[in-house]
């Protein structure tokens, strides 16, 4: 068995996962009525914020001659904007992860939960709940590392294409619901999974770019338009803050060899190792989905994102307690590490070379 990069005995690592052991269990013992209420009311203001967001949308339409145009039809497409992050991050990535499974509410289950988003639910269950969950930040395995595109470590080896990547990174932020959408072709049944990509996405353009922009009438390339930049703000926030829970400085990846006979103790290091989190308020963090938690959301992936925040100071005071670096930082700081990370990468480093 091949050590990870702390100095820690075998009997201190299993120690140390017993003790995250029992604080989810805690958690989940504790689960009920506020926790309910907690997701009906975010699904509750979701809605709102984007039915909300398209009414001002069409009534800023008459407006189109005057000064007000501008205000109303913007403030209509950012309550659309915040309304499709809050779907994908804090609903959509967390119901279909199951973390909502334990109410038995078929409307809220990982089951039959269908984001809004190219991405068909059933294939990113595969991709990220089974794949990037199990195999997190570990080369070869983990499609998560650099979405399969880009560098973002100088233990994979350079090569001439990513001299580019500052490029196509900006491209993958712009469409990122495309890079999801695209992210469980692994080879297997990939004419089946296109198939299911091309129906979920048939289906979004169509009602993001047709349906919705049909109802104007003459007006139909502004609310196109303001589809368009509500799902920008989508795919940039949602690129910026996955990106920033993974690929700051400090957030280690791994081989397949230094994972051998990995025991669950492990598994929980590895996760703390390869994970770093974003500092902020509350509005943020659920903004985030609460994956500004992202060290609390790989130890607990099915864990109800709204415990995090309570979850957090105990696993970073764990952390220190065993000697692990717990990794966190303002999303200025995360984000302007991760975009330095990308560039560096973009040319050979040392370690390339030498390869």
């Amino acid at each position: 068995m091949h050590t990870l990069p702390v100095s820690l005995t075998d009997d201190q690592i299993e120690a140390f996962g017993r003790e995250l052991d029992a604080i989810q269990r805690d958690v989940k013992a504790t689960l009920g009525a506020s926790d309910r209420a907690y997701i009906q009311r975010v699904i509750a203001v979701q809605r709102s914020m984007a039915l909300g967001g398209r009414l001002l949308i069409y009534a800023s339409l008459p407006l189109l001659p005057t000064p007000l145009f501008l205000p109303v039809i913007g403030l209509g497409t950012a309550s659309l904007g915040l309304a499709k992050i809050l779907e994908n991050m804090e609903l959509g990535h967390n119901i279909i992860h199951g973390q909502w499974d334990w109410m038995q509410d078929p409307e809220i289950h990982s089951s039959t939960w269908e984001w809004d988003n190219v991405c068909p639910a059933d294939q990113w269950k595969h991709s990220h709940n089974v794949v990037h969950h199990t195999w997190t930040n570990v080369i070869g395995k983990d499609r998560d590392v650099g979405y399969t595109i880009l560098r973002v470590s100088d233990k994979q080896p350079w090569r001439p294409v990513y001299l580019a990547q500052p490029v196509y990174n900006a491209a993958l932020a712009m469409m990122f619901q495309w890079g999801v959408g695209m992210h469980d072709l692994d080879g297997t049944d990939t004419l089946g999974k296109l198939r299911g990509i091309g129906r979920k996405a048939g289906k979004q353009l169509a009602k993001d770019y047709l349906l919705w922009p049909m109802l104007a009438g003459p007006w139909f390339l502004p609310v196109l338009l303001a589809n368009l930049v509500a799902n920008l703000m989508r795919n940039l926030w949602t690129y910026a803050i996955i990106f920033c829970g993974h690929f700051p400085a400090g957030a280690q990846v791994f081989t397949e060899q230094q994972i051998e006979g990995e025991t669950r103790g492990r598994w929980y290091l590895r996760q703390i190792l390869g994970s770093c989190n974003i500092t902020g308020g509350r509005l943020f963090h659920v903004l985030s989905g609460n994956l500004s938690f992202q060290v609390e959301h790989h130890l607990f992936p099915d864990l109800p994102s709204n415990r995090y925040a309570e979850v957090a100071p105990k696993v970073e005071a764990l952390c220190a307690r065993f000697g692990i670096p717990y990794n966190k930082g303002s999303f200025r700081r995360q984000l302007g590490s991760t975009l330095r990370t990308i560039f560096r990468l973009a040319l050979p480093t040392r370690r390339a070379l030498a390869a």
